[in-house]
């Protein structure tokens, strides 16, 4: 059965200079298909500041009026996602730099967590496995900038990346009927970090069930930026992915901490 791999990879791993050198011929060497995800990270910040607009984030997610949406928009679809694209082009990858509003691949609607206005922030309602699957076909490796089409207003709306990953694991791991798993292939999502994976004592935890989560959090193994990750790989094996790993570049191929 064949494996497709969705990647996730943040700001914070695309503002390490040599990250990107690393990345490109990793995954040219994966005999898969894939679909990588990525956030902005530092450049989103600093292009607001060159035009004047204040950075303020509640609850992680940035908010974004839609002035800053145009300069976010700019950043991610633009300098972020072209820059992933030519590299990945150079290494070997036949790749193509989308948004989840080309082709509507991404559906939205307003995220309003408590009542509160983040402006256009959105949570995805629908994702366009159909399209998704037919690129793969033709062998070519979607590369995903995280803003999706409000489904009501036609709008353009920032989604955090770790959202757009799942939603599109979870589509692809779907039928057209809805029910979970298809007939040709399984997904993977793999969530790439500037760590090995989940530690402890300084070792790799291979393996870390559902129920150790929590407790390894309120141990302190768990701690910091790591948090987020391992609660949206739980959501991501509630939502019916097959495998979920939080890993490195080093280890992408098969290794890092899998969630089960």
């Amino acid at each position: 059965m064949e494996t497709i791999t969705i990647i996730k990879i943040g700001g914070k791993e695309l503002d390490t200079p040599t990250f990107l050198g690393k990345l490109c011929p990793a995954l040219a060497a994966l005999d898969r298909p894939v679909v990588l995800v990525h956030g902005g990270g530092k450049e989103i910040s600093a292009a607001m500041d060159r035009f004047g607009q204040t950075v303020h984030f509640i609850e992680g997610l940035r908010v974004t009026p839609p002035e800053s949406m145009a300069v976010m928009e700019m950043v991610v679809c633009g300098s972020i996602n072209k820059r992933l694209v030519a590299a990945l082009t150079m290494a070997g990858r036949r790749a193509i730099g989308l948004s989840g509003v080309d082709l509507g691949l991404l559906r939205c609607v307003p995220h309003r967590p408590g009542g509160t206005d983040l402006g256009r922030v959105g949570t995805i309602t629908a994702v366009d496995h159909e399209t998704l699957h037919t690129l793969l076909r033709l062998g070519w490796l979607p590369v995903l900038a995280p803003v999706a089409l409000g489904q009501e207003d036609g709008l353009s709306y920032n989604v955090n990346a770790d959202h757009v990953a799942l939603a599109i694991a979870e589509s692809l791991s779907r039928n057209d009927d809805g029910k979970l798993g298809t007939r040709t292939s399984r997904t993977e999502l793999v969530f790439v970090s500037n760590v090995p994976g989940v530690l402890s004592a300084g070792q790799v935890i291979p393996h870390l069930a559902a129920a150790e989560i929590e407790s390894h959090i309120q141990a302190g193994i768990i701690t910091e930026g790591m948090i987020p990750k391992v609660r949206s790989a739980l959501a991501a094996r509630a939502a019916g992915v097959a495998t979920v790993r939080i890993t490195n570049l080093e280890g992408l191929e098969d290794g890092g901490t899998r969630i089960s």
